[in-house]
């Protein structure tokens, strides 16, 4: 899980990155879950909402961009 003063941290590039990581691993998850029995079934969940809190604080920094 991806704590908020980590994503602060993060440069844009690195937010980026970082969810198209989460992404492939979310659906090599879905795979894995259809073949065979997860170890933690919550796993996805947590993969989900850390892709959003990346995706949410890159859309902030691209406002408070606009807005200056």
């Amino acid at each position: 899980m991806i704590k908020k003063s980590e994503l602060h941290k993060m440069k844009d590039q690195e937010l980026v990155e970082e969810a198209a990581n989460l992404r492939k691993k979310l659906f090599e998850l879905k795979g894995q879950a259809v073949t065979e029995k997860l170890e933690n079934p919550r796993q996805s969940g947590h993969l989900r909402k850390d892709i959003a809190r990346l995706l949410t604080e890159k859309r902030s920094r691209e406002l408070k961009g606009a807005s200056v």
